[in-house]
């Protein structure tokens, strides 16, 4: 994570939101106020997508079960029907 002032990243807003959406570096920007996060889309729409799949009860369950599953009893990655 890169750590910033608001003054820094005013002077390199190009560079950080390069460094941002290439890289997926979150950006800590700090102000007399408070800080806030710049986060690639991606990062954001990842982090979406895990808040909804861990608000449903049975989607937990659904990653526990898999969780506890030995490796032994999986399948190759190669042999998985998307």
């Amino acid at each position: 994570m890169i750590n910033t002032n608001v003054s820094n990243l005013r002077r390199n807003l190009f560079e950080m939101l390069e460094q941002a959406t290439r890289f997926n570096e979150p950006i800590n920007v700090s102000t007399k106020h408070g800080n806030a996060v710049i986060l690639s889309e991606e990062d954001y729409n990842g982090l979406m997508e895990t808040m909804y799949l861990l608000s449903d009860p049975e989607m937990i369950e659904k990653i526990k079960e898999a969780k506890a599953t030995p490796l032994s009893e999986c399948i190759p990655a190669s042999e998985v029907e998307w």
